[in-house]
C-alpha cells in the first residue's frame, strides 16, 4: 500500500486547494472564482484503476445549499469516531482551516456566513463535468452510484422516477443499488429497472416468498478495467420493511445477509476477481462492522448516512469511503490492481461548488427538460425564512422544527411527531421559501399528516423503539434514521441506557406538566408506515403554515436534554 503521508496528499487535496488563508480572504476568493476548477479536479493519477462514486442524491438535479450536521453521536465501539465528530472538532481532526473551502463543504460551523461567499453545490450538470473530466483522465472509470436517487424532489414524485432515471442514464452509470427506490412501488421499481442500460446490484435483495435472490436485481456484475477482473457487489438498505412501508413492496425481503454475502465474495473470487467493490447503501457503522465480518472485499463505497468524509477509513484490508449526499460531492478512487489483488489506492473527496465548476451544456438541457412541466408551479414564492432552515442532526433541524410547527397548528395538535430522515437541503436567511423547497424537504409517497391520539405510554415506547435503532451499540441493530422530531413534546435521553431505559422526563411543553402514561394526547405526525393512513399531504400542510406567516423564523429546538454523549 502507498503511505499514509503519500495517501494524505492527495486524499486532503479538497481541504488544502490553494493553501491557507483566514475566512474573509477566501470568500472573496471563492466569490471571484479564484477557486478554479483546475484546482478541485487537480488528482495525481494512479494505478490501474478508477472508480468513481455518487450516492443519496435524492433526487436534487439542480445547485443547492446543504448544512452538514453539527451533532452526529457515535455509540459503543463508534463514540468518538468519524463520521460521529464534527464541528470544529471535524476540522482539527483532518487539519480543515476555519473558513477554508473544506470548511464550508465538510463542516456546520458559520454556515450561513460562508454559504454566501462560496455559493451553492451540487447539481448534476455539474457532476455530469466533473465525471467526464476523470474519464478523460481514465476512459474506463467505473461510475457506481450508491442509491437513493429516485427520490425526495417534486418533480420526482411526479415523474415517479422518470426525471432522475433519465438524467442519471446521460451519465452513464455502470451499476447502482437501492434503498428509497422501493417507495415508487414493487411494480414501478421493475418497469424502471427493467429499462437500466446498466446493472441494479442487491446481493440481499431476496424474493419474499421463495426466501431466494430476486432475478430482478443481479447480486454483483463483473467488470474488466485496466486489464483486472473488478467485481462490484451490491448491498442495498438492508432494514427496508422496517424503515419504510414494507406494503409498498411485499414480494422483496431485504436483510444484512453477511452469510450469503461472504458466499458471493467467495464466487467472485473464484471466478478471477482481483477488486472486489461493495457498492453500499448500509450506512457507515454497519459497513464497518460488515468489513470485519466478512473478508476478501477491498473497497467498500457506503452510502445511506450520507457521512463526506476526506480520506477513507480502514478495516483490516478494506478501505471504506462515504462519499456525501444531495449531489455535493463525488469520490474518486484509484486503485493499483496487481498480481491478482490491490496494491495501493488513492482517493480525493471532490466538493461540488456549483459556482465553480462549469455544468455540461447537454445534462443541463436535459435536467431543464425534465423541469419544464413542473417550473411553474416549484417556482411559486410561498413566503420567506429570517432563519437557517438545515435537516440532520441527532435530535432536531429548524426544517424539522417548521414542519412540527405547522402540524401542531395545521392540524390542531399538543404533540407533534416528524421522522428523523437525513435527506432535505437548506435555505439560508434572507432566501425565498418556494414550493420546490417544501417538497424538497417533504416529498414522499407517503406524505399523509395524520392526526390521532396517544397515551403518555405509547409515546415513551415510541420514542424508545427509534432511540434504539440510532443508539444500539450494536451497529447491526442500527435500523432508523435519525430520532424521530418532537413539537409540544420534551424529554431526557440517555444515549448509553439499554432499550427501554433510555427516555426521562417527557414533559408537555404547552403546559409544562409531566407526560401523564395513562392519559391520551392529540398527536400529528406524518410519514407512517402503515397502510391507508388518512390525512393531508405534508406538503400541503407546511405550505399553509408558511403561507400564514409570511416571513418564517425558527428558534432551534433546545427541548431535549442529552445525557451520556
Amino acid at each position: 500500500m502507498i503511505s499514509r503521508r503519500d495517501f494524505l496528499q492527495v486524499g486532503m487535496a479538497a481541504s488544502a486547494l490553494v493553501g491557507a488563508s483566514g475566512f474573509g480572504n477566501w470568500a472573496k476568493l471563492a466569490a471571484q472564482q479564484t477557486l478554479t476548477q483546475d484546482q478541485l479536479l487537480e488528482f495525481e493519477t494512479f494505478g490501474n484503476v478508477s472508480l468513481i462514486h455518487v450516492t443519496d442524491i435524492h433526487a436534487q438535479l439542480k445547485p443547492i445549499y446543504f448544512r452538514e450536521p453539527s451533532v452526529n453521536i457515535g455509540v459503543g465501539e463508534n463514540r468518538g469516531k468519524v463520521p460521529h465528530v464534527t464541528g470544529a472538532d471535524f476540522r482539527k481532526l483532518y487539519g480543515i482551516d476555519d473558513g477554508s473551502p473544506s470548511h464550508y463543504a465538510l463542516s456546520s460551523g458559520d454556515f450561513s456566513s460562508l454559504a454566501q461567499g462560496y455559493g451553492k453545490v451540487g447539481g448534476l450538470d455539474r457532476v455530469a463535468t466533473v465525471i467526464k473530466a476523470i474519464r478523460a483522465d481514465r476512459p474506463d472509470a467505473l461510475l457506481l452510484d450508491g442509491g437513493d436517487t429516485w427520490h425526495g424532489s417534486y418533480t420526482c414524485y411526479h415523474t415517479e422516477g422518470q426525471d432522475m432515471v433519465n438524467v442519471m442514464n446521460a451519465l452513464q452509470p455502470d451499476a447502482m443499488t437501492f434503498h428509497w427506490e422501493f417507495t415508487l412501488g414493487s411494480e414501478r421499481v421493475q418497469e424502471l429497472v427493467e429499462s437500466l442500460p446498466f446493472a441494479a446490484l442487491g446481493q440481499n435483495i431476496f424474493d419474499a416468498e421463495w426466501d431466494e435472490p430476486a432475478e430482478l436485481f443481479p447480486p454483483y456484475e463483473m467488470f474488466e478495467r485496466g486489464g483486472s477482473k473488478i467485481a462490484v457487489i451490491g448491498q442495498a438498505f438492508p432494514y427496508m420493511p422496517i424503515a419504510n412501508p414494507g406494503w409498498m413492496f411485499p414480494e422483496y425481503a431485504f436483510g444484512l445477509r453477511d452469510e450469503n454475502l461472504q458466499a458471493v465474495v467467495d464466487e467472485v473470487r473464484a471466478a478471477g476477481a482481483e477488486c472486489v467493490v461493495l457498492l453500499s447503501h448500509n450506512g457507515f457503522d454497519v459497513d464497518k462492522k460488515m468489513a470485519s465480518v466478512v473478508s476478501g472485499i477491498d473497497v467498500v463505497l457506503s452510502g445511506h448516512t450520507h457521512d463526506a468524509l476526506p480520506e477513507p477509513v480502514i478495516v483490516g484490508q478494506t478501505i471504506i469511503l462515504p462519499s456525501g449526499s444531495n449531489g455535493k460531492f463525488v469520490s474518486r478512487v484509484d486503485l493499483d490492481i496487481r498480481d491478482g489483488r490491490m496494491m495501493g489506492y488513492r482517493t480525493k473527496l471532490i466538493p461540488i461548488f456549483s459556482d465553480v465548476i462549469e455544468p455540461d451544456a447537454e445534462v443541463a438541457a436535459l435536467i431543464d427538460e425534465q423541469r419544464a412541466p413542473y417550473e411553474a408551479a416549484m417556482s411559486e414564492v410561498v413566503g420567506q425564512t429570517d432563519s437557517l432552515l438545515y435537516r440532520r442532526g441527532n435530535f432536531n433541524g429548524t426544517w424539522d422544527d417548521l414542519i412540527c410547527d405547522a402540524l401542531l397548528t395545521e392540524r390542531e395538535a399538543e404533540i407533534a411527531l416528524s421522522p428523523g430522515v437525513r435527506w432535505g437541503p437548506s435555505l439560508i436567511p434572507g432566501q425565498d421559501i418556494t414550493v420546490e423547497d417544501i417538497w424538497n424537504a417533504t416529498s414522499m409517497t407517503y406524505g399523509q399528516a395524520y392526526r390521532t391520539e396517544m397515551t403518555g405510554e405509547f409515546l415513551k415506547v415510541v420514542l424508545e423503539d427509534v432511540a434504539d435503532n440510532i443508539f444500539n451499540p450494536d451497529p447491526y441493530y442500527q435500523q432508523g434514521g435519525d430520532m424521530v422530531r418532537t413539537g409540544g413534546l420534551g424529554y431526557t435521553i440517555d444515549v448509553n441506557k439499554p432499550q427501554g431505559e433510555r427516555i426521562s422526563d417527557m414533559t408537555l411543553l404547552g403546559t409544562g406538566e409531566a407526560i401523564d402514561p395513562a392519559r391520551s394526547y392529540v398527536v400529528a405526525g406524518w410519514a407512517s408506515v402503515n397502510e391507508n393512513t388518512e390525512g393531508p399531504q405534508i406538503w400541503d400542510v407546511v405550505e399553509s403554515h408558511i403561507r400564514k406567516q409570511g416571513t418564517v423564523t425558527v428558534t432551534p429546538q433546545d427541548s431535549v436534554k442529552v445525557l451520556g454523549a
